[in-house]
């Protein structure tokens, strides 16, 4: 679970009593000065390097140092941890058990083309978002989910009218059915 810009992990476990899924590990680390990189999303990727390598090497980490195989692993986000989370599994393409960016999309300036070499091979992918959002525009989460369909995930993309920058229950519903389903599969 990664937070956004200003955010902390115990906003994101915070959120574990509201998905309300017993049986799961929830984790989230906790972003140097509480931003994963310095710029925008939007901004051209080397400016916010190297922060942003390190950041994904901080996922890769906490991906790794759970023992668990990637299809028993979510990847969930909120805002600028939803860029990262998003951007983390196009990157490192695998099944996993989840991709979940609310409030995000992939990292790059307008006019990016994202071509991953991996596939997600039928990852079950969730970007929900507000249409009226000041910090993601609705045209980079559509091109997102466009991208992680051709990547190979399942993507369920929600667009709500009005919302704002912030999660809803809708969203929060998508993620417990997720780990519902990953929970009853062992």
């Amino acid at each position: 679970m990664l937070h956004g810009r200003g955010g902390s992990a115990e906003d994101m476990l915070g959120l574990a009593g509201q998905i309300g899924v017993q049986g799961v590990a929830y984790l989230a680390p906790q972003a140097p000065g509480a931003v994963w990189y310095p710029r925008r999303f939007l901004e051209p990727i080397e400016l916010n390097e190297p922060w942003l390598t390190r950041s994904l090497a901080t996922v890769a980490a906490g991906i790794a140092d759970t023992g668990l195989p990637a299809e028993r692993i979510v990847l969930l986000g909120f805002s600028q941890g939803a860029c990262l989370a998003l951007e983390y599994g196009a990157r490192n393409g695998r099944r996993y058990g989840g991709l979940v960016g609310l409030s995000g999309g992939l990292i790059g300036p307008p006019g990016t083309v994202w071509e991953y070499p991996a596939t997600l091979a039928g990852t079950p992918a969730f970007l929900g978002c507000s249409d009226v959002d000041f910090h993601i525009p609705k045209q980079r989460v559509d091109e997102s989910a466009v991208v992680l369909d051709r990547l190979g995930a399942v993507v369920t993309e929600r667009i709500y009218p009005g919302m704002g920058h912030t999660v809803n229950q809708d969203e929060l519903g998508w993620v417990a059915d997720l780990l519902r389903t990953l929970t009853r599969s062992r």
